[in-house]
């Protein structure tokens, strides 16, 4: 018998150091890729107060601006503005990118993995893009954030901020929501008298403008917490009180802590890495058997070795939910899906400047276009043969 629970996940709007800096990252990638298609990137970005560090291994030909790119993402991003205490126009960018080790370029020139590792792909009924929904709400309440922000809903907001929220199952099923926590930089306009808290008018606002309109409300009642700011104020945010590097948020960008994740992180990283295509395979692998009603949930684990093509282990487990046995589910992978890293890349059109938007709001249960491995172009061939 499935017990009740609680679960909980988190999410980080664009402007929170950490995704800064993957934006970063995938825009140096893209900017390669829109050149140079078989560019070799592997780049990492931290940042500070006034401060951003590009560094990494890049492989091309062409040239990338990484002044004008990094100036011209933060200002889109919203750091615009010494208030919020970080600034597009003033910040000192130092770029640290050095070439590829040749000992890796051997291996991957002739269609081998650019590196060992596991990688995890999941998928599950809970939501119509086949995610947990604790994510999903997380993600929303970010992108609200954002959303409002930026069109001046409430213009009092700055561009660092996070969710959280708690769900409540029953037998093992979402059934409301049992806690919201919403933290967004602000200027000081909306503290109170003592200016060590916000107003309750800007709380009570912050809610109705960025929870309700984005939370189904059947899964709002009355015993729903809602925590804005919980230490009371949010004036100093952003690089100017947190650092940020690539990498640090991925629970955030996979499948907020309800799935394994593999053994890397994504951005920044060109598809020869399979830290990133092998995992976006594995999402494609587990959302097609979902979506064929092959299982209500399923777990696919790749594995490779550096300079290898084939995966050295593939496992699919679906935690009893399976309608056909599990082997068979892992040989009907090896059978409709190339998992070589070169088949990754071709079936998934990976060589193309289309990682930038991954960088923010997790990189699974997307609609975009781009992002193909939310596809489910398989479940015809998967039901055939089941």
């Amino acid at each position: 018998m499935v017990e009740d629970f609680l679960f909980t996940s988190e999410s980080v709007t664009e402007g929170h150091p950490d995704k800064v800096c993957d934006q970063i990252s995938d825009a140096v990638l893209d900017d390669v890729l829109r050149q140079d298609p078989n560019g070799r990137v592997a780049c990492e970005t931290f940042i500070t107060v006034g401060l951003v560090i590009v560094g990494g291994e890049i492989t091309t030909k062409e040239y990338v601006d990484i002044q004008k790119l990094v100036r011209e993402l933060i200002r889109d991003i919203g750091y615009t503005d010494s208030k919020y205490g970080f600034n597009y126009k003033t910040c000192a960018i130092l770029n640290a990118i050095g070439p590829q080790s040749e000992d890796i370029s051997q291996g991957v020139d002739v269609g081998g993995a650019g590196d060992q590792g596991l990688m995890v792909g999941f998928a599950c009924r809970e939501t119509p893009e086949l995610m947990p929904l604790p994510i999903m709400l997380a993600h929303k309440l970010t992108r609200r954030l954002s959303q409002v922000r930026k069109e001046g809903i409430l213009d009092y907001l700055g561009p660092d901020g996070k969710s959280q929220v708690t769900v409540e199952y029953r037998a093992g099923k979402p059934a409301r929501v049992n806690t919201i926590v919403l933290s967004s930089q602000h200027t000081t306009e909306i503290l109170d008298a003592t200016g060590k808290q916000i107003t309750e008018d800007a709380r009570q606002e912050i809610i109705a403008a960025v929870a309700r309109p984005v939370i189904d409300p059947g899964l709002l009642d009355d015993r729903t917490i809602f925590y804005v700011n919980p230490t009371g104020k949010f004036v100093i945010g952003g690089p100017q009180c947190d650092t940020g590097m690539t990498g640090r948020k991925i629970i955030v960008d996979t499948y907020g802590g309800m799935a394994p994740h593999g053994g890397g992180a994504f951005s920044g990283k060109d598809p020869t890495k399979v830290d990133r295509s092998a995992t976006y395979m594995a999402r494609y692998i587990a959302k097609n058997i979902v979506a064929a009603e092959l299982a209500e949930r399923c777990t696919v684990q790749l594995a490779y070795a550096i300079g290898v093509a084939e995966p050295v282990s593939v496992m699919v487990f679906c935690d009893g939910t399976e309608r056909v046995p599990n082997g068979r589910l892992e040989k009907l992978v090896r059978k409709h899906f190339d998992l070589t890293p070169r088949g990754i890349i071709e079936t998934l059109r990976l060589r193309r400047p289309i990682f930038t938007p991954t960088a923010a709001y997790g990189h699974f249960g997307r609609t975009e276009e781009t992002f193909t491995w939310e596809k489910t172009d398989k479940v015809a061939d998967l039901q055939k043969d089941a």
